[in-house]
């Protein structure tokens, strides 16, 4: 008798539905900012970085499928590999977005010299630099220490675990604890720049995704050293399918909600910080309110 997480069984099956269903969210939510794509509140969001992110999602729902199905070498290789890279590339955007948010409301003060990095160039080139990193550490991990494919019959007498083992648990666990060093960044940053009025960024929204995200994944780590068998890998789909929906709802749903159902708050006065209970809460901001317009953030 061998065990795997397979399609066939209603445990794989189960995930496998939710993960397909799942990735077709940021899909859906990336329709309806490209339809939108004109209103204030998409602009002033920075559309383009908006739209990586929702893509990054939609793999990282795709990725938890490389782990259902008989673990065969070349997807023992390559699942934690794709894990890695699709979340260093999603919460890099998001890290990307609050940092921006916090150098454009920076800048306005007098003799600043951040207006130089208000650039469109200045989040990509972050991205990338923190991709490349998690690419290093991935590599090394593939030259070093390869997972590979191995049959255990030591943890359940009279049944053979099909399972894919990491090869080296220390790059696991760096590739796992750099993700983990992100999304504490991008929480940190954006507790800091919460203060900043409502209407000009998502500060709110991203350091709750980002608290919900760490509640995931340190609930996951004492799970996945308790689990054995397939259900070791069913809590790591569990974790991932868990953390990405953290990002979608806390990140995107407020925002579509507005869009769908309250267009009326959906205006450049609201977003300018006109209404009443908009107000901004400085003089500096007060006096470069022109700085924040949503042309500024498309």
């Amino acid at each position: 008798m061998t065990e795997f997480l397979s399609y066939e069984s209603p445990l794989g099956t189960s995930l496998a539905a939710i993960a397909i269903l799942s990735s077709m969210g940021p899909l859906l939510i990336l329709g309806v900012f490209k339809s939108y794509k004109q209103t204030p509140i998409v602009r002033a969001n920075n559309y383009s970085l908006s739209c990586l992110l929702l893509l990054s999602l939609f793999l990282c729902f795709l990725c938890s499928l490389g782990f259902i199905g008989y673990p065969q070498p070349e997807k023992c290789l390559l699942r934690q590999v794709a894990f890695g890279m699709v979340f260093a590339l999603c919460i890099s955007c998001v890290l990307s977005k609050t940092i921006i948010v916090v150098i454009a409301f920076n800048a306005t003060k007098p003799g600043s010299r951040l207006r130089k990095w208000t650039g469109v160039k200045v989040p990509y080139f972050l991205i990338l630099c923190c991709v490349l990193i998690q690419l290093c550490i991935c590599l090394i991990w593939l030259i070093f220490f390869p997972p590979f494919h191995e049959l255990d019959t030591d943890t359940k007498p009279g049944l053979i675990i099909v399972n894919c083992n990491e090869g080296s648990p220390t790059a696991f666990w760096c590739m796992l604890g750099y993700l983990g060093l992100l999304v504490t960044i991008s929480f940190i940053v954006a507790f800091l720049a919460r203060r900043l009025p409502d209407s000009f960024n998502e500060a709110k929204l991203i350091t709750f995704s980002m608290l919900a995200f760490l509640s995931v994944w340190v609930s996951f780590i004492p799970a996945y050293l308790s689990a054995q068998g397939m259900y070791t890998v069913a809590m790591e789909v569990f974790a991932i399918l868990s953390s990405s929906w953290a990002l979608v709802v806390c990140i995107f749903i407020p925002k579509c909600f507005i869009i769908l159902l309250r267009p009326n708050v959906n205006s450049r006065e609201n977003i300018m910080g006109k209404r009443r209970g908009c107000k901004l809460r400085t003089p500096e901001l007060a006096k470069n309110r022109d700085f924040y317009s949503p042309n500024n953030f498309s």
